[in-house]
């Protein structure tokens, strides 16, 4: 069995709590992370899922070090990148990439999506950022064609498509995938969530997919951690999790969402029709 990607130990974060600031002395802190230990296995989509307020978004930007940690550890490739330095952190950023919820705020109005997706490479010093752009936009199904167009210009769903090529233009070993088909309609999610798969396998990605809906991350995942106010309350294989949920928690988030059965034939039936 390969080693783990990611294998984080009793990681726990405390933030200033706002609501409670005082006038003079030190501001409050609540816990949000409460010692999470867990690991993220290479080449897989493993599913983020929690109520509101369950820190699984601020778990996400721990792991792709726009957070820090209070205590614990965080390993990536074996190295721990909880306490690193802003500068130590930058030859890490290329290979740690984010795809955000709102693809519209996310991407610069001002900017062509050609421009959008080639500037990371620029920053990285690749060569010919324009041409592994169109690759990129290509490979996500966009035509080389929207190089040339503005987001205001693009459908939600293409928008997030350039969110996406943006991502995996740098090549990166880990992509968190936060809240990505949220707002998309039910024919864009569905593209999003295929193409997701295809790219996991085809590039041997591991994806960190957040998500409040839990059809989602049965249909995309092969592993879940089902978070509940700072801590994990439920892991494992998405199968074992859905069908012998060990917490309440989890019972209640599975009861309150349907969760239509999906196979490998719908899944087909949508490659087929963006052939």
């Amino acid at each position: 069995m390969s080693e783990p990607l990611f294998r984080v130990k009793d990681l726990r974060l405390s933030l200033p709590d706002m609501s409670r600031k005082k006038l003079f002395g030190p501001t409050p802190r609540i816990e949000i992370l409460k010692g999470l230990t867990f690991d993220l296995p290479a080449g897989e989509i493993i599913g983020i899922v929690g109520e509101s307020g369950s820190g699984k978004s601020t778990l996400g930007r721990v792991l792709v070090r726009l957070l820090g940690v209070s205590s614990g550890q965080v390993l990536f490739r074996g190295k721990d990148i909880s306490r690193l330095t802003e500068e130590q952190v930058k030859p890490l950023r290329r290979d740690l990439q984010m795809i955000f919820q709102d693809p519209m705020s996310s991407l610069n109005p001002r900017h062509t999506v050609g421009r959008i997706v080639a500037s990371p490479l620029k920053r990285y010093g690749f060569d010919n950022p324009r041409r592994r752009a169109i690759e990129a936009l290509e490979r996500v199904g966009l035509p080389a064609a929207f190089a040339a167009r503005y987001p205001h210009e693009l459908s939600g769903g293409q928008r997030q498509r350039v969110g996406i090529a943006r991502a995996i233009a740098l090549n990166p070993s880990f992509i968190l995938a936060d809240e990505i088909v949220s707002g998309l309609d039910v024919s864009s999610q569905a593209q999003v969530l295929t193409l997701l798969q295809d790219l996991a396998a085809d590039m041997n990605l591991t994806i960190a997919f957040i998500s409040h809906d839990l059809s989602v991350i049965r249909t995309v995942c092969s592993q879940v951690i089902v978070l509940n106010h700072g801590e994990i309350v439920d892991a494992g294989p998405c199968d074992q999790v859905f069908s012998n949920p060990q917490s309440s928690i989890t019972r209640t988030l599975i009861d309150a969402i349907p969760l239509p059965e999906i196979d490998d034939a719908w899944f087909d039936s949508v490659r087929l029709a963006e052939a």
